[in-house]
């Protein structure tokens, strides 16, 4: 374990905590006031039962940081509430809960490496690519006398996600978005 001051913890960091257990972090935000003492908040998971919970400490106080071990896999299928993956070296398989996928599980594809994060063998999380593309299957019309700057439409991706879209933006068109917010960034370039 590392000792790591509260303001220098990020998203994906694994932490234990005074309870003993270890968390994942979900969102990590230092706030400095005008006066006062900095602090930071730090919304986190509990690994062993997918708890979440969020704790503020001032930015200088210490943090027991566990060790993780980051291994590209193979995302090969679903096994009722699980997710198969598979080590392209060695091809042993792993199996990692659904809850630990959460929201982002319709991005996984078939084939598509992905990175875990492992504490003693055991995932911890799952990384995707920062990017993805994904083609739009439905969209509502344009509305006449939008302006293109301002307004977004709903719009369904194939793997069945709902982002928001531009308005020039129609089924069957290509495009990039950003699997960490699950918001639309551009138009594919393929």
């Amino acid at each position: 374990m590392a000792v790591e001051t509260a303001a220098n913890i990020r998203k994906g960091n694994v932490i234990e905590h005074t309870d003993g257990q270890l968390y994942v972090v979900l969102k990590a935000e230092s706030f400095r006031p005008g006066k006062g003492t900095p602090t930071t908040t730090i919304d986190m998971r509990r690994i062993s039962d997918g708890i979440k919970v969020s704790i503020t400490h001032k930015t200088q106080e210490k943090l027991e940081k566990a060790f993780v071990e980051e291994v590209d896999y193979t995302y090969l299928y679903q096994e009722g509430e699980n997710f198969v993956f598979m080590h392209p070296e060695n091809f042993e398989q792993i199996m990692v809960p659904a809850s630990l996928i959460g929201d982002s599980a319709p991005l996984l594809q078939e084939n598509m490496t992905v990175i875990l994060q492992l504490f003693n063998e055991t995932p911890v999380l799952v990384k995707f690519p920062a990017r993805m593309t994904f083609e739009i299957a439905e969209t509502e019309p344009v509305v006449k006398g939008q302006t293109a700057s301002s307004s977004y439409k709903p719009a369904v991706l194939d793997n069945g996600l709902r982002i928001t879209v531009p308005p020039h933006i129609g089924p069957g068109t290509r495009v990039v978005i950003n699997t960490e917010e699950m918001t639309y960034e551009t138009r594919a370039k393929d």
